[in-house]
């Protein structure tokens, strides 16, 4: 099955009509209609039962939907491979919570340094990102935990605390205000030994920034990153509290053997300063 029969296929079957594939396609509705005749005897298999009201898949024809999309998906990948230099082309990603802190810096920084660096992101899980590293489809990606695999190289990137912070002074966290922020599995199982009568929180939000926002907007406390919260504590909108424990919040950057290693290594100082940049720009 060559590319112009998949993505007719395909299009008939979206469009439930020849008439409308046709249209979709630029194509005369006699060019559509050919292309299925030579599809169906290419296959052996009526793919569609053809009447007024339209064109409506056999079953053979919804068997055949997955492998069509599956070919179009393989030759567009191909082509982009092969259309640029992969020298200068770095796939990287992050965890949902980094993207608006060490990720973007990160991006930032690359993009000034090489002007013609063809960049890609993935904001994702870190199973979804370590399996993209590991697959060699992900460059790079940072992560809170150091996650062990093969095929792939673990590196701490920073060493970072999470700190109890308020809205309003205060030496203990008070479940009444109490805003859990989920910093993953590491931090539930410390918070759960430490904290346990918090765990109940009224609020939980599974995003950092977010919760930052909430809790600057009505108020609260909660757990944040060092770097996140250090302007709000020096303007006096957040406070520390002071009996509150502190949580370690390492960045790793989990890293792909089969890429190149000199741009790796090139793309690793980049997020060293990165993540050496002000506390402002985390936030």
């Amino acid at each position: 099955m060559d590319l112009d029969l998949a993505r007719t296929f395909l299009e008939i079957a979206n469009a439930g009509t020849l008439g409308r594939a046709a249209t979709r396609l630029h194509l005369t509705q006699a060019t559509v209609s050919a292309r299925l005749q030579n599809l169906e005897a290419e296959l052996g298999r009526q793919l569609f039962v053809r009447n007024k009201a339209g064109a409506r898949l056999t079953p053979a024809g919804h068997d055949l939907i997955p492998y069509a999309t599956q070919l179009l998906q393989v030759w567009k990948q191909a082509s982009q491979k092969l259309a640029e230099d992969q020298k200068e082309v770095l796939t990287l990603g992050g965890e949902h919570s980094l993207w608006s802190a060490l990720l973007l810096n990160w991006l930032v920084c690359l993009r000034k340094a090489r002007p013609l660096l063809t960049l890609r992101t993935q904001v994702d899980t870190p199973k979804l990102l370590l399996d993209g590293v590991q697959q060699g489809d992900i460059d790079a990606a940072i992560l809170y935990s150091p996650h062990r695999r093969s095929g792939i190289t673990t590196e701490l990137v920073l060493e970072e605390e999470l700190i109890a912070v308020s809205t309003k002074p205060c030496s203990y966290l008070s479940p009444d205000h109490y805003v859990y922020v989920d910093w993953g599995p590491d931090f539930e199982s410390a918070h759960q030994a430490r904290l346990p009568e918090l765990n109940q929180a009224r609020t939980k939000i599974g995003l950092g920034p977010l919760a930052l926002r909430y809790i600057l907007k009505v108020g609260g406390s909660g757990y944040f990153r060092t770097r996140a919260v250090e302007p709000y504590l020096a303007k006096g909108q957040l406070h520390l509290v002071k009996k509150a424990p502190k949580f370690s919040y390492s960045l790793y950057a989990a890293s792909s053997d089969a890429s190149d290693p000199e741009l790796l290594t090139w793309a690793r100082e980049r997020l060293t300063e990165a993540a050496e940049m002000p506390s402002e720009t985390w936030a």
